[in-house]
């Protein structure tokens, strides 16, 4: 059973950066497609980006406006979130979650089957 475990959170103030990762045990990360996604208190979980099993390809949401990248290390069983120059309303719960692939991927929650249990990033002044 594949075990995903987020970890990188913290407060920062507004235009700074954090460097989220998932590490994952139980099952390689190979044919797995992997996800970022958030959540606020009262507020549906949305995607925040993923990234495919096979050749890198990444799709990010539009709200991220080239300040996020997701990298994989496949050798490591490691996801990664490089988020820059965050802003107040990047506060949220950070989670990555894995679903089986062999290239393509749909990059919504419900579309993910393992998940973490989070990571809290708070930005303010």
């Amino acid at each position: 059973q594949l075990q995903l475990v987020e970890s990188g959170g913290g407060s920062v103030q507004p235009g700074e950066s954090l460097r989220l990762s998932c590490a994952a045990s139980g099952a390689t990360l190979d044919d797995q497609a992997i996800g970022w996604f958030r959540q606020v208190p009262g507020k549906e979980r949305e995607e925040v980006g993923c990234i495919s099993s096979t050749d890198g390809h990444t799709y990010y949401k539009d709200f991220v406006q080239g300040r996020f990248t997701i990298t994989r290390d496949n050798a490591k069983g490691m996801v990664y979130l490089q988020m820059n120059s965050l802003q107040p309303n990047d506060t949220a719960l950070y989670y990555c979650a894995a679903e089986p692939s062999v290239g393509g991927y749909v990059c919504i929650p419900g579309a993910f089957r393992y998940w973490g249990r989070g990571t809290q990033i708070t930005v303010s002044s």
